[in-house]
């Protein structure tokens, strides 16, 4: 098939450049006005700022942003140090290049392969990052002046990279005036005969002390006078560097790469290509001044492209695979798709099979879908310039071999890339790593901006949700309780879907804010952005009335049965442990109490339940003697501060005890029958037990049991244990909810919590006899 090279220059603003292997699109490149590539322009800049945290400079070179210049990229030419050490370095790079050029040579029978990648590649090789241990800040200062090059463009907020060990590239070999490493021949020959002679043929340039010089791919199979004429073309440009850099003063451009006519012509031209079709005049002339000097033997090939009818991208069919570049879905022929979605951190690319359904079998179908895209997939990496890491998501295969078949398929792919890449093995998810030398923006950054909807994302809210959030921001301004009328912009159909479906959700938010809301339409706006607009702020009154409003008394949480019974449910073991053990004291204590066993128990689960809500969480365990000095203290707050209570409250409390007590009851020996003492008014009853000595009552007798000296427990003196004989006494049905009545004073009560006054009604029907 004839291969051509197509030259669009018709616009000024844009410059595209293909190559075509028949009908198939094989190399793109583009160049606009407004984004010019700054690879490989030298400048002459001055550094603004030295960053020792960084080991790196920041230098003025006349772009956007800031250049970063990294210290391992800096020439010992431009260190602040004396000359006879400047001296040093330099002498110990050129023995360091003398000892690589040797070993290159004895390694010039075998065979250097390498994915991709081309000359440009040699031009930088590892450099010492820092000769002799130099700090930046000792040897680089701050307003010095250095000729640089731009080695990677800028991106994003990122400035360009910056290096002075400067590289000039033709046709056939790349200069590096004051670079001694790295000279010699491309990685990519690999035929030892061919290497030996270009090697030969350098030596023979007689080339400058300081200098270095590559052959390139292109010149393997020229002659020595094509070299020659190239490398003496280098040397002349580099001459017209150094006297334009002694007329400049920084931040200036001192030599530009060359427009994308020329570096197309330089390097995507090969002797392969039997025509260059330039369209435009302007592109025709440049194109042809540059062959006569680069390649005169070759001049004949650029043909200008004059027909009016058909523009010279549309007669060879080149638009519709163009406009492909941009879709991130592409189709494969045996029916299945790629799909290729750029990140930022990396790029996706996932393969599916789609309508291919002809093989036989699963296994068979996914080799052969896989085959077809590892192909695709590094033609449309190269087209698109994606680069950074790129990770590839193949359909699963169980045989080893097919994955090994679609590696090497990939492999060989690529190596007609002229970026430097990486490729690793596909791994048990079916991921295939890659990564790729970025050349250049990528075609999406060069022709995509920023979508003003989305944002980048790709996606923007639903209607309900945006709806919502609305609705949200419309409360918090009733919350802040200052504006009287408030006008909301939305999109139409936010405002519509607010009218239609959210119109009592409004109604109730302004009757409870006391303020006035309306809805206006903006469909500049992009969901969930929306504009919010006081028209009216409120008076001091408003505002005091909404405020008085709002200064309610707490509402008190009253936990119903089956959250009761939950709780209990969820006791832990150490709960269940610490509970039988006093349920155990309790028995035996009260083994004459048997017409009190239901109350017992209704008693015991109040406690336990009041004991888990009391105790704080990781806080000591009940039983312990911190729990109950903790407790203690808080016995003695509670008769101390908990203020008055009410006269109804207290009437209520001591009916209950006199309901809760018979005639028969009374009638005891003097002074060991029953006795009541009330501690002070608004005062409870408190008292713990500690874990090892239970307290021992016994209502026989009705007398006080004494305290034992050794218990954890605190009793407060205002509020004495009473002991009341309930052997005849009703038995009372006591709720989760309602105070013990006086006839389960026997047993000593729990610390309780303060109850509103609001329960006497409930707690004096409890308090009836059954």
């Amino acid at each position: 098939m004839v291969k051509r090279m197509l030259i669009d220059a018709t616009h000024a603003e844009e410059t595209r450049v293909v190559v075509l292997d028949g009908q198939r699109l094989e190399e793109f490149d583009v160049e606009t006005s407004t984004k010019k590539q700054l690879k490989g322009n030298i400048y002459l800049a001055k550094v603004t700022r030295v960053e020792p945290s960084l080991q790196a400079a920041f230098v003025e070179y006349g772009g956007g942003r800031h250049g970063f210049l990294a210290f391992s990229e800096i020439h010992p030419d431009y260190y602040r140090i004396p000359i006879a050490d400047r001296e040093a370095l330099i002498a110990e790079a050129a023995r360091e290049a003398a000892e690589a050029r040797q070993q290159e040579d004895g390694e010039d029978g075998e065979a250097v392969e390498e994915v991709g990648g081309d000359e440009f590649d040699d031009v930088s090789p590892r450099r010492a990052r820092n000769l002799r241990n130099y700090k930046i800040q000792d040897v680089i200062t701050r307003r010095q002046i250095m000729l640089v090059q731009v080695v990677k463009e800028e991106r994003g907020n990122k400035g360009a990279a910056l290096t002075t060990y400067l590289s000039l590239a033709g046709r056939y070999c790349v200069l590096m005036p004051n670079n001694p490493r790295g000279g010699g021949v491309s990685r990519k020959i690999t035929n030892g005969p061919d290497r030996k002679r270009l090697k030969g043929m350098l030596d023979e340039f007689n080339i400058p002390e300081g200098m270095a010089v590559i052959v390139r791919t292109a010149g393997m199979e020229r002659s020595r006078i094509d070299i020659r004429r190239d490398y003496e073309y280098l040397l002349r440009l580099w001459d017209e560097i150094r006297e334009s850099t002694l007329e400049s003063s920084a931040p200036a451009l001192i030599h530009e790469e060359g427009s994308l006519i020329k570096r197309a012509i330089r390097d995507l031209y090969s002797s392969d290509i039997e025509q260059v079709l330039v369209e435009g005049e302007e592109g025709y002339q440049n194109a042809k001044s540059f062959m006569r000097m680069l390649m005169p033997s070759h001049a004949r090939r650029i043909v200008p492209y004059t027909d009016p009818t058909i523009p010279l991208m549309h007669r060879y069919q080149v638009e519709t695979q163009l406009d492909q570049i941009h879709s991130p879905v592409v189709q494969l022929r045996s029916g299945g798709y790629i799909v290729i979605n750029p990140t930022e951190a990396l790029v996706a690319i996932d393969v599916n099979s789609g309508r291919a359904t002809r093989e036989r079998h699963i296994e068979e179908t996914a080799y052969k879908t896989n085959m077809e895209a590892a192909e695709e997939i590094a033609r449309q990496v190269r087209l698109r310039d994606l680069a950074g890491l790129i990770v590839v998501d193949f359909i699963d295969m169980e045989e080893g071999r097919n994955n090994q078949a679609v590696e090497r398929k990939m492999k060989e792919a690529m190596k007609a890339d002229r970026a430097r890449i990486q490729i690793g093995r596909i791994s048990a998810f079916g991921l295939l790593e890659l990564s790729r030398q970025r050349l250049r923006p990528s075609v999406l950054e060069a022709h995509t901006e920023k979508c003003p909807h989305c944002q980048g994302t790709g996606v923007i809210r639903s209607t309900e949700s945006t709806a919502l959030t609305v609705l949200r921001a419309i409360e918090e301004e009733g919350i802040r309780n200052r504006s009287a009328e408030i006008l909301v912009y939305v999109p139409t159909t936010i405002a519509l879907y607010l009218l239609n479906q959210k119109r009592d959700a409004l109604g109730h938010i302004e009757e409870r804010y006391r303020f006035r809301v309306q809805i206006g339409r903006d469909d500049t706006l992009t969901p969930p952005d929306h504009r919010l607009d006081r028209l009216e702020a409120k008076t001091p009154e408003q505002i005091a009335e909404l405020a008085a409003l709002a200064a309610v008394a707490p509402v008190t949480f009253e936990p119903d049965a089956e959250d009761l019974a939950s709780e209990d449910e969820e006791l832990t073991a150490e709960d269940r442990a610490a509970l039988a053990h006093e349920d155990e004291a309790d028995g035996d204590d009260g083994q004459e109490l048997d017409g009190s066993d239901k109350l017992g128990d209704d008693n015991s689960r109040r406690r336990r339940r009041r004991r888990r809500r009391r105790r704080p969480e990781g806080g000591p365990k009940e039983g312990s003697s911190e729990f109950a000095s903790a407790d203690g203290d808080q016995a003695e707050e509670g008769d101390d501060g908990d203020g008055e209570v009410d006269e109804t409250d207290i009437a209520a409390s001591d009916a209950e005890a006199d309901a809760a007590i018979t005639p028969d009851a009374g009638t005891g020996d003097g002074e060991d029958g029953p006795r009541r003492r009330r501690g002070k008014r608004g005062g409870r009853r408190r008292s713990r037990r500690g874990e090892g000595a239970p307290l021992e009552e016994t209502a026989a007798d009705g007398h006080e049991v004494p305290d034992a000296p050794d218990q954890a427990e605190f009793v407060p003196a205002a509020a004495p244990v009473v002991v009341i004989p309930i052997a005849e006494a009703p038995i009372t049905e006591v709720t989760p909810d309602g105070d013990a009545p006086a006839a389960a004073a026997s047993v000593t009560e729990p610390p309780k919590r303060k109850r509103a006054p609001a329960r006497k009604k409930a707690v004096e029907a409890e308090a009836a006899p059954v």
